[in-house]
């Protein structure tokens, strides 16, 4: 994702406070995220193979979210509000 989505999507959920999902979800992502950059570091010192890992994977959660809410909204699974948003980015 690029930086411009992530500014975007606070934006869009800091005037949509009618969707505390919405904001709780993408918070949880982004807390996950951060996680992932912070322990980084740690798994690479302690060589934890399996911890290296796990940081690497969520790494690219943000944007594996965003994807699979995009597909959702197209197939018409699942509304997907903020989807405008990033597309006027």
């Amino acid at each position: 994702m690029r930086l411009q989505e992530f500014h975007a999507l606070k934006v869009w959920h800091r005037q949509h406070g009618r969707h505390p999902v919405e904001k709780n979800v993408w918070d949880a992502v982004l807390t996950i995220w951060l996680l992932g950059w912070v322990g980084a570091p740690s798994a690479f010192l302690l060589h934890s193979g399996w911890g290296e890992a796990a940081c690497l994977s969520v790494l690219f959660l943000p944007g594996l979210y965003v994807a699979l809410r995009r597909w959702l909204h197209r197939a018409r699974l699942l509304r997907c509000d903020w989807i405008g948003a990033l597309n006027r980015s």
